[in-house]
């Protein structure tokens, strides 16, 4: 059933046609895509479509008491109302039909047989059912604690950031579940894991979407379909973000050479999805597979449940390492570094090399450290302890506040601040239209003021300009925020061909998974990991190691006095040199990672690995984890005998 119907509707500003008689319409359980450049009409249509903007020409036609309801790029809420209130105040009439269903059911068991309260009950309820709305209460604490809003329920949201705010509008969107919710670039100001959430929630509650995102994985996991707003008409493809490129990439190759440069970008993100992207999706789905056949047996044996886990563990420490050594110009070598803010710790006794050809990703929630790190290593903040030892090299900064540009200036005095039309871009000279075309700027807008320009735009210009200077290290911090999907391509290829460091801090997975070789991991509590997974394949890791630590402490739910029992139980079973082994092997076990990692750092050091002969390291190297990976075994071989007595003493 079609919610909404917009037919032959057009829409211009001023002189700028951004809608010509275009034809859209949404049915019940869709999740629709919008892509499209900035500037292009997508949020345009969405306004449209939630019908709070006129049209030039043509009809929308709506459902009959159907809620709509559009997340704001800037919300507003009554001044003085605490998180809590705000988000409960959306909800007053989720919350007066609940209350009124009981009264009315409490009615029908005195008068089961009134039609009237009978049919009042059936529509309640349907309602109820609708907006899953039951169990309120438990859901509201639930989305406060996802979107980390939970610490803040007793604070004005006026005291917010703006990032906050937009998550305390979400959750009261995602609560009321409309009957068609519209959003505009959801994922901004949200971390992966809260992502994570709104996808799950999404996809569980069969909610009905028109969305915009420049979050790709987003799209190709919420989408069912997209559309395309581009010169002025909309375009329909299948599912999500995957899908749209082979059939945009079949599309402009029927339009032949006028988009010889968009079908190269999209050839390269077709390569690259169908090489690294569904490739490593195989290599999960695999081990899912395997995972969730393991856990089946769990159930059978409880003994399986930690191996599970070891192996899903030993598998992200195996990518913990480089590929050969590599020896290049050192930036920066960090020893023991740690930095609090108050009584938070960000960063603590963290120890790194970054060398001149890397490409970093820093991840992690929201909060923890991340953009601390970056200021760290520019110099702008002082670490409280551990040393920085720096080489010789000019970094380029990109932060979100976009500070190297002047709101007075226009697009040719930012480019060309010394007069001319002529710009240097890697030891080219390049006309400065000629240049800024490449990041989607038409002509006109060259003499535009920096300060009358979009979010979206100011960010594509800092860009563009930071590209045209010379630098050993680009740190970026969220550059894709407010970049159309288009502009994220641009900024993909200039980074893949850059010939130095890149540090860049960003949620967007996709993004990471393209560019960045190595990751810095924020844990919490002041510690970093460093991986060579891809984020997504972290990511994955991740998940299922705290689906199986769920299962593991279901598993052993028992009370203190049963796990006691059971200990006196099961150790006389076992013979003396296995429960001798037991208490040693995890000593051994250290013992040969502390080795293992300090043959890791020799293999690092040109001095020592001459001295002792890098041949010979790598011998020693592989004889040690072999010798590891025999006692892990024999470790776990011992637990699993212990479980088997466990389980016997329990029946």
């Amino acid at each position: 059933m079609a919610l909404v119907d917009l037919i032959d509707v057009s829409k211009s500003y001023e002189t700028k046609r951004i809608l010509c008689g275009v034809d859209f319409s949404i049915n019940e359980g869709e999740r629709v895509a919008v892509i499209g450049k900035n500037g292009g009409g997508k949020s345009t249509l969405l306004k449209i479509v939630a019908g709070t903007l006129e049209m030039d020409e043509g009809r929308r036609v709506a459902s009959q008491n159907i809620s709509i309801k559009m997340l704001s790029q800037a919300p507003k809420f009554k001044a003085g109302v605490t998180v809590k209130e705000a988000i409960e105040s959306q909800l007053v009439e989720l919350k007066r039909a609940k209350e009124e269903f009981l009264k009315v059911s409490q009615a029908l068991s005195i008068d089961y047989e009134n039609r009237a309260l009978l049919e009042k009950h059936s529509k309640l309820s349907a309602f109820l059912d609708a907006h899953d709305a039951w169990s309120l209460e438990d859901k509201i604490e639930r989305v406060m604690v996802e979107f980390k809003l939970k610490e803040y329920e007793d604070r004005s949201v006026d005291m917010l950031s703006g990032g906050e705010q937009r998550r305390v509008a979400l959750a009261a969107l995602l609560l009321q579940k409309p009957d068609l919710l519209l959003l505009d670039e959801p994922t901004n100001h949200l971390d992966v894991y809260m992502v994570e959430f709104l996808e799950e929630m999404l996809l569980s509650k069969r909610y009905t979407i028109l969305f915009i995102s420049h979050d790709r994985y987003f799209i190709d996991r919420i989408a069912t379909r997209s559309i395309e707003i581009d010169e002025c008409k909309i375009r329909h493809f299948k599912g999500g973000y995957s899908e749209y490129i082979v059939a945009k990439e079949k599309l402009l190759k029927d339009m032949q050479s006028s988009h010889e440069k968009l079908l190269k970008l999209l050839k390269s993100e077709e390569e690259w999805l169908n090489k690294g992207v569904k490739a490593r999706l195989k290599r999960n789905q695999g081990r899912k597979e395997r995972v969730m056949k393991l856990r089946e047996e769990a159930k059978k044996n409880p003994s399986l449940i930690r191996k599970i886990k070891l192996e899903l563990e030993r598998e992200q420490k195996s990518f913990n390492q480089e590929d050969g050594v590599n020896r290049k110009k050192m930036l920066f070598e960090i020893e023991h570094l740690s930095k609090n803010l108050g009584d938070k710790v960000l960063i603590k006794d963290f120890s790194t090399r970054i060398l001149q050809r890397d490409t970093i990703a820093i991840v992690g929630p929201n909060g923890v450290g991340k953009s601390t790190l970056l200021k760290i290593l520019t110099g702008e903040m002082e670490p409280d302890s551990g040393v920085i030892k720096r080489g010789e090299f000019r970094i380029g900064y990109f932060d979100q506040h976009r500070e190297m540009l002047n709101d007075e200036d226009d697009l040719i005095e930012t480019f060309c601040p010394m007069g001319g039309d002529r710009v240097e871009v890697r030891g080219k000279s390049m006309h400065v239209y000629g240049y800024l075309k490449n990041f989607l700027f038409p002509k006109e807008d060259l003499t535009k003021k920096i300060g009358v320009l979009s979010g979206g735009e100011k960010n594509r210009v800092a860009l563009a300009l930071l590209f045209t200077k010379e630098y050993d290290l680009l740190i970026l911090d969220e550059p894709t925020n407010d970049l159309d999907i288009s502009t994220i391509n641009i900024l993909e290829e200039y980074l893949q061909s850059f010939n130095g460091a890149i540090i860049l801090v960003s949620h967007d997975r996709y993004f990471v998974d393209k560019i960045a070789k190595k990751l810095f991991i924020f844990k919490g509590g002041g510690e970093i990991e460093e991986s060579y997974l891809s984020y997504s394949e972290y990511l994955d890791i991740e998940k299922q190691i705290s689906d199986i630590e769920r299962l593991e402490s279901t598993k052993n739910g028992a009370s203190t006095k049963e796990k006691s029992d059971r200990k006196k139980n099961r150790q006389p079973k076992l013979s003396y040199n296995e429960k001798r082994a037991y208490e040693m092997l995890p000593g051994e076990i250290e013992e040969l990672e502390q080795k293992i990692e300090e043959i890791e750092e020799c293999i690092y050091e040109r001095e020592c690995y001459e001295k002792r002969g890098l041949v010979e390291l790598t011998k020693e190297l592989d004889a040690l984890k072999r010798v590891l990976e025999e006692k892990v075994e024999a470790y776990l071989a011992i637990e699993e005998k212990l479980e088997a007595i466990q389980n016997q003493t329990s029946v």
